[in-house]
């Protein structure tokens, strides 16, 4: 009797595995877009002004773009559920700390707390999807599911801050990952299981500590370089030391063993080139997505709630179109794809830089959708060009840079497009002229790299190091579910 009865219970604790996994992501995701509807009246009720707001954004980037990796490490060798539960842990209680938070200070510290726990959530979920399902065929299920129902928070994420703020003010953003990290806590302590790697590399401490103060310092400068002055010492003291600082870590990855970032894999241009293009689809589309909210109250007179319905196209686009990107890849070849995708994100994006206070909605939301179809037709397309650049055993690590790469491109987004409207602002323009440059320049930098993708998003003859097998020139391989590209935002 025994037998009978142990599939029936192996499909409930993988159908929990997922609810949970599936879930967690949601609320990482979710947190990315619930909190750019709530920047004006965080704006408002702190008495910050631009910079601040930036903070808060790239405070929470930042830390998810550099521990990602690390993360993913810590939980094949400390255990994927341990690891996964107290990403949600720490996630839970720093979404409390920035409800509570009495100032900006204590806000961004809140934030940076939040990004910890995603960095450690994230990669451990989808390691735990993974080890649930061994079988090829129902593990491209799991995680197609894994992506496509915890991308939901995108699309969801505007409308639930728009109505949260409006209702009950901005700390009602955060109040609401409570219920659902208390959930997954209670649900995962009681039935999900534990697994690890024995054979996971060791933590590359001196890596991650570089490269957070690399990214970190040179955020502080393109952040503050508006407000204290570009030629200021305390600013190019921050490029300079952003400088020393990645030429360290470059020292530092090319002599271990086991480097988070194997410099080797960028010899391959799929690998180089996919990966750079990711860098512009984060900068791009966060970078822009941080204003739209400001656009819609401060231009146009929308109130929060009508604010985040009105940035609900882009959202979306990208959950609906998504799905399909893999398969025209698989079909028609990663440079067709992305290269249209890249070009139609950056006609969206030059569209919207070309919209005034008096632009009626009807001519806006085609805009914003314009441009949320473009990204989808990129991102997953992208991280499947990296992923095929490698061998098939370091598959999950260049899903894992791509990823990394994205949000290291949003916190870069977040700080030169706010630099770009604080300098328009300090020279006499309008908000209004400060943000339509701003939408300009991240259209402009998105048709260079369709450019860029169009002429090298192409296999470039096999360099050193294992490889996977030979494929076609312009490889329509199999890519995987969007499983990198669709996390932790």
């Amino acid at each position: 009797m025994a037998a009978p009865h142990a599939p029936v219970g192996s499909r409930w604790n993988r159908a929990v595995l997922l609810t949970v996994t599936c879930l967690g992501q949601f609320m990482v995701l979710l947190d990315n877009t619930i909190v750019g509807a709530a920047l004006p009246d965080m704006q408002h009720r702190l008495h910050t002004q631009l910079t601040g707001l930036q903070w808060i954004v790239d405070a929470y980037v930042l830390l998810v773009a550099m521990l990602l990796l690390s993360g993913g490490v810590f939980a094949d060798r400390f255990g994927r559920k341990r690891v996964y539960l107290t990403g949600v842990a720490v996630f839970t209680a720093a979404s409390l700390v920035c409800s509570l938070a009495p100032s900006l200070g204590w806000l961004v510290v809140g934030r940076v707390l939040q990004g910890i726990g995603a960095a450690a959530l994230s990669p451990a979920s989808l390691a735990l999807l993974v080890a649930a399902y061994p079988v090829p065929q129902e593990r491209v299920k799991a995680i197609g599911l894994w992506a496509g129902l915890s991308g939901i928070g995108l699309a969801a994420g505007p409308v639930a801050g728009g109505v949260l703020t409006q209702a009950f003010g901005w700390p009602a953003v955060f109040l609401v990952n409570l219920p659902i990290g208390v959930l997954l806590l209670l649900v995962g302590l009681r039935h999900l299981g534990e697994s690890r790697n024995p054979s996971a590399p060791a933590i590359d401490v001196p890596g991650t500590t570089l490269s957070v103060l690399a990214v970190g310092v040179l955020t502080y400068g393109l952040i503050e370089g508006g407000a204290r002055g570009w030629t200021s010492p305390v600013i190019l003291g921050s490029f300079a030391a952003a400088v020393i600082l990645l030429a360290a870590f470059v020292a530092v990855e090319a002599r271990r063993s086991a480097p988070m970032l194997p410099l080797r894999l960028f010899r391959q241009r799929l690998f180089t080139v996919s990966n750079t293009a990711m860098v512009v689809v984060g900068f791009a589309l966060m970078g822009s997505s941080f204003f739209f909210s400001q656009f819609f109250v401060y231009v146009q007179g929308s109130s929060i709630l009508r604010a985040g319905l009105q940035t609900l196209p882009m959202s979306l686009a990208m959950v609906i179109v998504s799905p399909y990107a893999g398969r025209l890849a698989a079909r028609y070849g990663f440079r067709l794809v992305v290269t249209t995708g890249l070009a139609l994100a950056g006609l969206g994006l030059l569209m919207l830089g070309m919209v005034h206070a008096d632009t009626g909605y009807g001519n806006m939301w085609w805009r914003l959708g314009l441009a949320g179809v473009g990204f989808a037709l990129a991102m997953s397309p992208l991280t499947g060009a990296g992923i095929q650049a490698v061998s098939p055993q370091e598959g999950g690590l260049a899903s894992g840079i791509s990823s990394t790469t994205r949000q290291i491109g949003a916190v870069l987004g977040v700080a030169v497009l706010g630099a770009i409207v604080r300098n328009r602002q300090s020279g006499g323009a309008s908000l209004e002229a400060g943000l339509g440059t701003a939408f300009l320049a991240a259209g402009a930098v998105t048709l260079a790299t369709a450019v860029l993708t169009g002429l090298w998003l192409t296999k470039a003859t096999p360099g050193r190091g294992p490889r996977a097998p030979r494929r076609s020139t312009d490889a329509k391989a199999v890519v995987t579910p969007n499983a990198a590209s669709v996390k932790s935002g």
